[in-house]
């Protein structure tokens, strides 16, 4: 059975009175419905506590994650619960989602241009200044609120003379200069404000009226027409709407009354509008936005050349006022939940078709994404750093890898960028299939597959190959895809099905961008490799030898693009990410290494690998929590802690819960136990260190971001400056 839930702002269902005609109708769909605020929400457990309509009565029950969500609350009253929302919009589907406030509409309208020459021409107010301007141009104008609703705030004003005529609702009356600027000045101090020509429909009674069409999405994901039905404004007002005293009417009545012979005409072109206008913002939003819309209000007038003209558009309107279509509006929405709910995989498919339209069409652009167990962040930086030799590039910001700063950068990138280079995170199965969903790329690089957050995938490495290959599904089939020939565990992704080219770049292996010649000098390391059909030989200014398959990947990519080897060398002298073997040269030749970003088994390797290789003399590891090996993690401490004493390492310093097992595998494998510590406080890890730490250590500071093990590097910083 199909669970939704209802989402709304307020605590109690009763206020609600929409809620029993969901729940009652969804009973009589075959569907489950409970009602649920924001922080009823368990994440841990996967439950909601929420209410159930049980014979008559809201009951408290807890119940799990819906298969879908019908966003039913006020978009302002639930902002102080932005951060649940949008971590339930990663693993739920939501029946509706915002489209911005009016002025967002238009200014999406216009940019696509099909629906433009319907939009009455507006500009946001700034001050008094912007509004005579703009009045100097139109002999008659609407001021209102941005995001206003049911007709409030709104005035129509004239100049007449020296003087001005300001209407509100039904009041007419006569103002100076002055006092319609101090009018103006105090409404613009209550919020954002619009201006645009007054476009009026008029009955031949001359009644002011305009039109509502009611657009939703039935129970096979279809746009319908809800209802038609025009909004007449009283006697003496130019408003009409409902809330202002004004009232509706039967479509079919009203368009013979007031254009006779043309009323047939009439019908089929308002028809023929509503639903053009809810699939183009549709295709809008899912191509700027990888989301879908139910469902739209429209108002709109028409001009005595009979010109449509749009007022607003709102994206989750209210229930028609009359002609009993309240539980049409109702049906259609429980339909449609349930069909969003089981066709999901059919919907992404749509968003990612059209968010590739889109990109393609204008953009026209290379877009890469980057996923992998390690490396993001640094191969998206090397290649950023080549590309920008000669190009504008959006790069995404470093560690900025969700699915939600992926929906920011769909909004930012723009005409001007000539690539975009984005990460990919990924904790869960689904998780980078919502990325390609929002901005599928045509090349993409899988840095390799790790142990970083195998626990969310029961221990098992497949599992975590599986959620990778999600980039290989979901990018365009015909683009480049570049892999890690060494990487032991990338065989296990998903490559069969995949027809575009595929790059391979490796060290040990045979590959297509093979380094090889590979050192350590100064702050970085060399290596040698053939490009072009030469031998070149390249620096990065990062140390480690798992940093060359990072610029390995970016070299592959941007030789693709057609970048020259000095272009390439040039872009990677980079700027490199904060925190990632980061040396400190402390007095008495002391270096500290921070790398205190991500930790999994195999970066803490890598990092001791460098430390190895540019210690002096002794050689202390302070190493922290390890987080979602899951099972695995005895097993992996053990093989880290085996792994210390291979390399030599003079003094180890565990912290945080059960990272003492990496110790206790070091001194069963020989390492001297007065020479191992484990600390679960910090402060007392730092008292060690003012007594252990001698001239010319190198000291590596190795942990996750949570673990905060950046304070021991200031501590260290601090305590031994020059």
């Amino acid at each position: 059975m199909t669970i939704i839930g209802m989402l709304h702002h307020r605590l109690n269902p009763k206020t609600v009175i929409k809620s029993y005609a969901y729940a009652a109708v969804a009973k009589a769909e075959g569907v489950q419905l409970f009602y649920f605020t924001p922080r009823s929400v368990n994440f841990v457990n996967r439950t909601i506590r929420g209410k159930v309509l049980e014979e008559g009565v809201w009951q408290e029950r807890v119940m799990p994650f819906p298969d879908v969500i019908y966003n039913a609350g006020s978009p302002e009253k639930l902002a102080v619960s932005k951060g649940i929302i949008e971590k339930l919009k990663e693993e739920i589907p939501f029946t509706t989602n915002s489209i911005g406030n009016k002025w967002n509409v238009m200014e999406r309208l216009i940019e696509a241009k099909e629906f433009e020459k319907y939009v009455i021409p507006s500009k946001i107010v700034k001050n008094v200044e912007d509004f005579h301007r703009y009045l100097i141009n139109n002999n008659k104008v609407v001021f209102k609120p941005i995001d206003g609703r049911k007709g409030k705030g709104i005035y129509f004003i004239s100049k007449i003379g020296r003087n001005f005529e300001v209407r509100k609702d039904t009041e007419n009356s006569l103002y100076t200069k002055n006092q319609v600027d101090k009018l103006l000045a105090d409404q613009l101090t209550t919020g954002t404000f619009i201006v645009q020509p007054y476009i009026q429909s008029k009955m031949k009674s001359g009644q002011v009226y305009d039109f509502r069409l009611h657009v939703q999405k039935n129970g096979e994901g279809k746009w319908v027409i809800t209802t038609i039905y025009p909004r007449v404004a009283p006697s003496g007002s130019i408003i009409p709407n409902i809330n202002n005293g004004g009232f509706t009417n039967y479509l079919d009545p009203f368009l013979e009354q007031e254009f006779k012979e043309k009323a047939f005409d009439i019908r089929r072109m308002l028809e023929h509008f509503s639903l053009s206008l809810a699939h183009h913002l549709d295709e809008i939003q899912m191509e700027q936005f990888g989301e879908v819309i139910d469902e739209i209000g429209i108002d709109v007038g028409l001009d005595e050349n009979l010109k449509i003209w749009m007022y607003e558009v709102n994206w989750r309107p209210g229930c028609p006022p009359a002609f009993y279509l309240e539980l049409d509006v109702v049906i259609h929405n429980i339909q449609y939940a349930k069909y969003l709910a089981e066709n999901q995989k059919q919907i992404k498919n749509e968003i990612m078709k059209q968010k590739s339209k889109y990109l393609d069409t204008k953009l026209g652009l290379p877009i890469i994404a980057i996923t992998g167990s390690a490396g993001k962040t640094t191969s998206k930086a090397f290649l950023g750093s080549i590309l920008s030799t000669k190009w504008n590039v959006f790069e995404s910001k470093d560690y900025w890898n969700t699915t939600e700063h992926t929906k920011k950068h769909a909004e930012e990138i723009n005409k001007s960028h000539q690539a975009v280079v984005l990460e990919y995170g990924m904790a869960y199965p689904g998780i980078i299939t919502s990325h390609c969903s929002i901005i599928q790329p045509n090349i993409s690089i899988v840095t390799n597959v790790g142990l970083a957050h195998v626990g969310n995938f029961n221990g098992d490495i497949k599992g975590v190959a599986k959620a990778k290959s999600e980039l290989i599904h979901g990018m365009n089939q015909k683009g480049l895809l570049v892999l890690n020939k060494d990487d032991e565990n990338s065989k296990y992704l998903s490559t069969n099905s995949f027809k575009g080219e595929i790059l391979t770049v490796g060290i040990h292996s045979e590959a297509n961008y093979r380094a090889y010649d590979i050192h350590y000098k100064g702050n970085g390391m060399a290596f040698k490799m053939k490009l072009k059909g030469k031998e070149i030989e390249l620096f990065i200014p990062i140390l480690g030898e798992h940093h060359v398959y990072n610029a390995l990947n970016a070299i592959a990519v941007a030789d693709y693009l057609g970048f020259t080897p000095n272009e390439i060398k040039k872009g990677l002298n980079f700027k490199k990410p904060p925190r990632r073997l980061t040396l400190y040269n402390l007095q008495d030749q002391i270096t500290v290494i921070d790398d205190t970003v991500h930790s999994h088994p195999q970066g803490v390797r890598a990092a001791i690998d460098v430390l190895t290789n540019i210690a002096k003399k002794r050689k202390i590891a302070i190493i922290g929590q390890m987080r979602e090996l899951g099972d695995l993690r005895e097993e992996e401490y053990r093989k880290v802690g085996d792994y210390i004493y291979e390399q030599g390492i003079d003094i180890l310093i565990t912290y945080g819960f059960r990272t003492e097992e990496m110790g206790e595998a070091a001194i069963a494998k020989g390492m001297d136990k007065k020479n191992v510590y484990h600390f679960i406080n910090k402060d007392e890890l730092h008292v060690l260190l003012e007594k252990v730490v001698r001239k010319e250590d190198t000291i590596l500071v190795k942990g996750a971001s949570k673990t905060n093990m950046f304070e021991t590097v200031k501590f260290l910083d601090e305590t031994y400056k020059e």
